[in-house]
């Protein structure tokens, strides 16, 4: 099937997503399209030149910045992190103490990582973060097990100031937006006013434009930038284009497995594909908006698919599989589901409440051997994002455990890690390890 605007807008319509732009990346040459619109309130349709924001694909721009200080000389990776920041202070002074730019890029710096502290947006925004991180919770010991920190890489940010002598938004757009030439990149809320810029939607059955975005000084880890999908394949062709950032596709830590494998490298998320073939990527969640990026580096392949609202998965997946698969020979790995003789859960190790950064997760007995999931939200930090209904898991693996029902068109997979001194689980990891209370 040929890949068109015609064809993209009946995946929209199927599964309810707002606008969208696809960007493929082939034989050197880069191709686009786009269907739905910008905004439900005003109809403005999406065209190949509107921004969108990409959400947490921002941290692998973050670790560009961060590789070539590497690469200059100017920093090492296993370095403490005060050796830059003196003031990196965490409610745990030990932690804070040892943890480096490496455990920050892996997501193994194990404390609580959803801090989206409202700094304002003046150019010490990322030093009045880091201060307020002085309280922040440690979840794991450093380097112990990955636990998606996106609080870790505005710390990295910092970084990229203080060697840089110059703020985040500044080098970002120096050293990437302009050295690339990206016409339609905004590196702060003041520059969407310059672009045909989508907005995000939020809601169940009737979704709506999301009128307040999300802070700015969280901009490192993904809050703010926002691009076409052209411009972001632009930034994917400078990787494919040299060897100065190769290292950052090399496997740092093995996360746990939510039933579709993968590896985390330096930014990159690393994934691997039937027939010995290995991509990276990375996705990207703000409120309203979701991004999907692939890339296939020995065929010189990406593709990206930037989205304003809806069930986004199935229609990258189906993106994904007619681009990989047709220039790449790539096929998807199915996605989990629940098994036909579910694995018995063991009811004294599991049930219990664990704490997270922003929200409580109560997991109790259900029926049938089954048990209940609730996530709970402490505060504002998930508002609008985070469905706080009951859900049915049961037991995947002995260390995981499957939603019964799919939401957004995949079944939520949690895993079961460590044991506390009564041999119960420690952490229920839902992509964050939440530790038991």
């Amino acid at each position: 099937m040929e890949l068109s605007s015609e064809w993209l807008a009946g995946l929209l319509a199927e599964h309810g997503v707002v606008g969208a732009q696809v960007a493929v990346l082939h034989e050197d040459e880069i191709t686009d399209f786009s269907a739905g619109v910008l905004n439900k309130d005003t109809g403005e349709e999406v065209t190949t030149d509107s921004i969108f924001q990409i959400g947490s694909i921002t941290k692998v721009w973050t670790a560009t910045l961060v590789q070539e200080l590497v690469n200059e000389g100017l920093l090492d990776l296993d370095w403490p992190v005060r050796e830059v920041l003196p003031e990196f202070r965490l409610a745990d002074e030990e932690a804070a103490r040892v943890i480096t730019p490496r455990h920050l890029l892996t997501h193994t710096a194990g404390f609580d990582g959803d801090l989206f502290h409202d700094t304002g947006n003046g150019p010490d925004m990322l030093e009045r973060y880091v201060e307020r991180m002085a309280d922040t919770e440690q979840r794991t010991p450093p380097g112990e097990l990955y636990t998606y920190c996106n609080s870790g890489f505005v710390v990295l940010g910092r970084i990229v100031e203080v060697l840089r002598g110059r703020r985040f938004t500044a080098v970002l757009r120096e050293r990437l937006v302009d050295r690339l030439g990206l016409p339609t990149a905004a590196v702060s809320h003041a520059e969407y006013a310059h672009q045909r810029c989508a907005s995000g939607h939020l809601g169940d059955d009737d979704l709506r434009p999301v009128e307040k975005p999300m802070v700015e000084g969280d901009t490192p880890a993904g809050s703010v930038l926002a691009m076409s999908a052209r411009d972001l394949l632009e930034f994917v062709r400078l990787h494919l284009g040299t060897t100065e950032f190769d290292v950052m596709r090399e496997t740092q830590v093995v996360p746990p497995d939510f039933g579709q494998g993968g590896r985390q490298g330096l930014g990159w998320v690393l994934h691997d594909y039937d027939g010995g073939v290995t991509g990276i990527g990375h996705n990207g969640t703000t409120r309203g908006f979701q991004a999907h990026l692939r890339v296939i580096p020995a065929a010189g392949l990406a593709v990206a698919l930037l989205t304003n609202g809806g069930g986004s998965l199935p229609v990258a997946r189906e993106v994904f599989r007619q681009v990989l698969g047709e220039h790449a020979g790539v096929r998807l790995r199915p996605l989990p589901a629940p098994p036909a003789s579910p694995v018995p859960i063991a009811m004294d190790r599991v049930v219990g409440v664990y704490r997270s950064a922003g929200l409580d997760l109560h997991v109790a007995e259900g029926t049938g051997g089954r048990v209940t999931v609730r996530f709970e939200q402490r505060g504002d930090t998930f508002r609008g994002l985070l469905d706080e209904s009951e859900r049915e898991f049961t037991g995947l693996r002995d260390d995981a455990l499957i939603a019964v029902e799919p939401r957004g068109g995949y079944h939520s997979v949690v895993v079961l890690c460590g044991r506390d001194e009564q041999d119960r689980v420690k952490w229920v990891h839902f992509g964050r390890a939440a530790t038991r209370m």
